[in-house]
C-alpha cells in the first residue's frame, strides 16, 4: 500500500499531538473522513512513520521522508494567478526571509484568502481549511510545500523548520 498526500498531513497533524487524538477529532480538524483517517493510519503504520499499535509518529522518519521524499512523491508547480491562503516562503513559518521580488507569492486557491499569487495545489484539498483551524499545522504544511516547489535556498530554510518543530513537538 503507498503512502497518499492525506497521509502525509494526517502524520504532520499526529507529529503535533504525540498521537493522542480520537479519529473523529482528526477527521474534524483535517476535514478528511473518519474511514480515510483509519486507512490513513494503516498506511502510515505499513510504511513505518507509525509506532505499531499507536498514534505515534516516528519522527525522525518522517523528518526524512519530508527533506528528502516529498518532493518526488508528491510534487507540486506553481499555476495561474488566484487568490489564496499564502504557503511555502509566503507563509509565516519563513518570516520575511525569503524576497520574492516582482514574483507573486505561492498560494493555495481558496476563495477564503485575502493574498493574490500562483496557485499551488494543496498537498490535498482539505489543507487550507484545516490550517486555517490550526496554526501549527499551517507551518509545517507551508514548509512541506517549500520542498516542493523551494529551490535550494527555500529547501534549507524549510529543513530547518521542520527539524524545529518535529524536534519541540516531540519534547512536548
Amino acid at each position: 500500500m503507498k503512502l497518499k498526500p492525506q497521509d502525509v498531513m494526517l502524520a504532520l497533524k499526529l507529529s503535533l499531538s504525540n498521537g493522542a487524538d480520537g479519529y473523529v477529532p482528526l477527521s474534524n480538524s483535517l476535514g478528511i473522513s473518519v474511514s480515510e483517517i483509519h486507512a490513513g493510519v494503516k498506511r502510515l503504520t505499513d510504511a513505518r512513520l507509525l509506532v505499531p499499535g499507536t498514534k505515534r509518529i516516528r519522527r525522525q522518519l518522517l523528518r526524512e521522508l519530508l527533506l528528502h521524499g516529498v518532493a518526488y512523491v508528491f510534487p507540486a508547480h506553481l499555476g495561474a494567478v488566484v487568490r489564496g491562503m499564502p504557503t511555502a516562503w509566503a507563509a509565516p513559518p519563513f518570516g520575511g526571509k525569503i524576497v520574492g521580488g516582482a514574483q507573486l507569492p505561492p498560494v493555495w486557491p481558496d476563495p477564503e484568502g485575502e493574498v493574490q499569487g500562483e496557485a499551488l495545489e494543496p498537498l490535498y484539498k482539505s489543507a487550507p481549511a484545516a490550517a486555517r483551524r490550526d496554526p501549527a499545522l499551517y507551518d509545517l504544511l507551508a514548509l512541506v510545500d517549500a520542498f516542493r516547489i523551494g529551490r535550494a535556498r527555500e529547501r534549507s530554510i524549510a529543513a530547518e523548520g521542520i527539524t524545529e518543530r518535529l524536534s519541540y513537538h516531540a519534547a512536548a
